[in-house]
């Protein structure tokens, strides 16, 4: 269950930010209350997911996938790019949140 509430933490941050970079600065209404929606439906549900997970791995995997997620769409849909030092980023973020997972099961 706690996953699965990760899950949905994680896209509604995902849709947050990307709708973020749509409100022009919030100076669009509905791409600025998308964003303000997103990020409480993600807080509230990474709230619930670490009733049952840690702290440390939740989060890794939250602001990680969420990184990773949020810099391929910009890529694919934004026009931004994403050189080698980027994708060397990616990658290093992607490594880190999979060694905390190792060494967090207790």
């Amino acid at each position: 269950m706690g996953y699965g509430l990760l899950a949905g933490a994680i896209a509604a941050e995902i849709l947050a930010t990307t709708s973020m970079k749509y409100s022009d600065g919030f100076s669009k209404l509905w791409p600025s209350l998308v964003t303000g929606v997103g990020y409480v439906v993600a807080f509230a549900l990474l709230a619930q997911a670490l009733k049952t997970l840690q702290v440390g791995t939740a989060y890794a995997i939250w602001s990680g996938v969420g990184t990773a997620a949020v810099a391929v769409i910009g890529f694919l849909f934004l026009g931004e790019s994403l050189g080698p030092a980027k994708i060397a980023g990616l990658v290093l973020i992607i490594a880190g949140v999979a060694v905390l997972n190792l060494g967090g099961a207790h």
